[in-house]
């Protein structure tokens, strides 16, 4: 079986996270989405709250579970025995950052690292910049899934 994870803290999850995480399903037997957890960041939504919002995005999905860890990601899969690391990339920025991690990653363990560009369409959505656009009251609806929405509302 083909397992992969999808790492982030999706604070919350964005229509770019949906973007690769519904074209990565189709690239492994199952998909985990792995809300980490990093007790030194201040999260704009709880763990439970992000979970939910993952959950609900992705109910009709079997392939897609959602987990959460704290610690290393290469740890964690080998923990769940996922051989994959999927992450998005937006821009040259993004790839030189993740080039670092899927080295070290794969130093540190045999976990491959597949790379996905975010479609053209999504590529400046960041989860930064959806909570700036949150706390300030601007429409953040075009830039997150609808269950993000319904619980805003």
């Amino acid at each position: 079986m083909k397992r992969a994870v999808f790492p982030g803290s999706f604070d919350p999850i964005t229509l770019g996270h949906y973007d690769i995480i519904m074209r990565g399903v189709s690239l492994f037997d199952e998909l985990i989405i792995a809300i980490g957890i990093n007790a030194e960041k201040n999260y704009m939504f709880t763990l439970d709250e992000r979970k939910r919002f993952i959950e609900e995005a992705f109910k009709d999905e079997p392939k897609i579970k959602v987990m959460t860890y704290e610690g290393m990601t290469v740890d964690f899969c080998k923990q769940i025995d996922a051989q994959f690391i999927l992450r998005g990339l937006r821009n040259p920025a993004d790839f030189e950052f993740e080039k670092a991690i899927a080295h070290t990653n794969r130093k540190l363990s045999e976990i491959e690292t597949v790379f996905l560009l975010t479609s053209s369409g999504k590529s400046y959505i960041s989860s930064s910049i959806v909570r700036d656009v949150i706390r300030n009251g601007g429409d953040y609806t075009g830039l997150v899934p609808e269950t993000v929405r319904l619980q805003l509302k």
